[in-house]
Order: C-alpha cells, then structure tokens, then sequence
C-alpha cells in the first residue's frame, strides 16, 4: 500500500480501525484465481487474529485453509470536492479528491468447523452490534434448537495477523482554511462519519505551502 507520511496512522490508530471492523472482505488465491467474500468480523488482540464465518454452502472456505489471506477493512470514505477549499478563491489550482480510511490486514486463514467455536464468535459479534441498543438482543432470545441449525449453516473463519498496512487519507495534506471547507462540505452532504474522521485527523492549525500528492 502507498501511504505518504502524512497519510500514515499510529498505532492508535490501527488499533481503533480493528476493533470494530464491520462487514471487510476476505481475499485469498486459488487454483481458479483470487476470490472474495464480504463477511462480518471481530477483532481478538488476544489471538493476534481477526474472527468470522462464512456460509457452510459457500465453498470459498473449502479452498482457504491454511493459505495466505488479506482482508480489506475499510472505515470512512467521501468525494471531496474542490469547491469547498478556500485555495479554489485564492489560486484555482485544485482538483477533486476521495478521502478514505482502509486497513489491510495480512496472514494466514484457518477454517474452524467447530459448533462451539463458532458459537462463541456469533456471540461476540452480535454483542459488539447489539452494544447500546435498548433493548440490546441476544442470542439466548431465540430458540435453542433454532441457533443450533443456525451455527450448522455457518463455519468459522480466522485470519491470524502477521501485517497490517493502513492509510487515513483526510485532508490532512491540505492548509487549514481547506480543511475547514472539507469539514463544512462533508457535513452539508449529511456525511458526518467523514467529517468527523477529518476533524480527528487534521494536523495542528497553521499555514503552510500545499504541495498535492498523488490522490491514492
């Protein structure tokens, strides 16, 4: 991944990104090319691996274990348009951007087609989503026999963690006057995931020469 300074996270960073990693697709390399699935995850630190389960009748699964994977974890991303940077009035020497936050999580897949294991990650998922909810449903809500077809259906993902590579790409390349605007415009367009993350992430308020990088 390209990741010029300014784009760089701290660990913190990183760290925050994982632990609630959503939906993130899982990418690996087979006989017939490379294949992905979207797929709910949860972060265990502990493990030093990212958690999930797939479909029992997608046979993706069947050709992962023990191979090398990638998953694309992805937080918040957003059209950024050059009307909104008070440079636009000053010289005109702007141009449209995305801004986006992405992790690639790197390591090895292990196929888990254990009831219990995958019990428990079903568990922790839905604990993570229901968080704050009120009320907040569990997996005890519905029928015992009911999650235990459920859990058949299903089988357990792990992606042990070997290396992550993450960028956070939000405008913080970009003067101050500029990163008010893109705050501002995000959140006229009702996307305040990305202004928020852009408010986060700006550098310390001062003004300085604006060299643009490449966009990606």
């Amino acid at each position: 991944m390209y990741v010029p300074a300014h784009f760089a996270p701290d660990d913190a960073d990183v760290r925050a990104l994982l632990d609630r990693p959503g939906a993130a697709e899982l990418v690996t390399a087979g006989p017939a090319g490379l294949e992905a699935t979207l797929l709910p995850w949860v972060h265990d630190p502990d493990r030093g691996a990212l958690l999930g389960h797939v479909a029992r009748n997608n046979d993706h699964w069947t050709r992962a274990d023990g191979q090398p994977g990638l998953v694309i974890v992805r937080g918040p991303d957003s059209y950024v348009s050059p009307g909104w940077y008070a440079s636009k009035a000053e010289h005109g020497r702007v141009v449209p951007t995305w801004n986006y936050v992405t992790a690639h999580v790197h390591g090895t897949v292990t196929v888990h087609d254990d009831a219990a294991w995958v019990d428990d990650v079903v568990r922790r998922l839905t604990d993570m989503h229901e968080a704050g909810r009120d009320p907040a449903w569990s997996v005890d809500d519905a029928p015992e026999k009911f999650v235990a077809g459920q859990l058949r259906a299903i089988v357990g993902i792990e992606l042990r963690i070997e290396r992550v590579d993450a960028k956070l790409k939000l405008s913080q390349n970009r003067p101050a006057a500029d990163v008010d605007g893109v705050i501002t415009g995000l959140r006229a367009d009702g996307d305040e995931a990305g202004a928020r993350a852009v408010e986060e992430h700006r550098p310390p308020r001062h003004t300085r020469e604006h060299i643009s990088p490449p966009s990606s």
